[in-house]
């Protein structure tokens, strides 16, 4: 099973996400918090492998909060709710390792995806995420981040270029594999190739990184 902790100080939120949670017969809800501290006490003391935390949360906010289980409770997977509002807390979020974002209109099955991926330690954002998160970077800053994208992309094969783009859209690794027509035993063992050569704690970071080259899909 899949234990989680989910994390929001509102009661019909947490109420909402463990009916959703719990529909799935290899996940459970093992415990709540109100605020980012407690979160982190529960995490610290509590057997979990996947945390979802809300950014906007009274007595410690969630990226503190994710910040603080790095330390505390390294083991647990963090999964970040938000409507990305703020190009920072996107920024902060990917620092502190966040195993991806879910946007709190997200659709039931997408919920329990991004919790299996998050528990078998991939990273998880979405496609509508990636489009928001693409929106929200977007600022006078975005040349300088995109030479610096563009130059830590070119040590890679056009293979793991082909990878790569499709990361930065948001694909799983088996509808990578489906679009490549490789296996997805395969598409994972070129991310974890990826994953090295660009100095990327997980999908996440790559996937923005190829946004920020301008990374496009190939045709077909």
């Amino acid at each position: 099973m899949i234990r989680v902790l989910v994390a929001d100080d509102e009661p019909l939120i947490r109420a909402g996400i463990r009916m959703i949670l719990t529909s799935a017969d290899d996940i459970d809800v093992v415990a709540e918090a109100r605020d980012g501290r407690e979160a982190v006490e529960i995490a610290r003391g509590t057997a979990v492998d996947v945390a979802l935390l809300d950014i906007q949360m009274p007595v410690m906010d969630g990226l503190t909060a994710l910040a603080e289980m790095g330390r505390a409770a390294p083991r647990v997977r963090v999964l970040i709710l938000t409507t990305f509002g703020e190009r920072d807390n996107v920024l902060r979020a990917l620092g502190h390792g966040s195993a991806g974002f879910l946007l709190k209109d997200s659709a039931p099955q997408e919920l329990i995806h991004a919790v299996r991926a998050a528990a078998a330690g991939n990273a998880y954002l979405s496609p509508a995420a990636t489009r928001h998160v693409v929106d929200t970077l977007a600022s006078p800053a975005a040349t300088v981040r995109g030479e610096e994208a563009r130059r830590r992309l070119a040590g890679l094969t056009t293979r793991e270029r082909e990878v790569l783009a499709l990361l930065g859209e948001g694909l799983s690794n088996a509808d990578a594999g489906a679009r490549l027509h490789m296996s997805e035993a395969t598409v994972k063992t070129y991310v974890s190739r990826i994953l090295t050569k660009l100095d990327c704690d997980n999908r996440v970071q790559a996937a923005l990184l190829a946004r920020d080259a301008g990374l496009e899909p190939s045709a077909g």
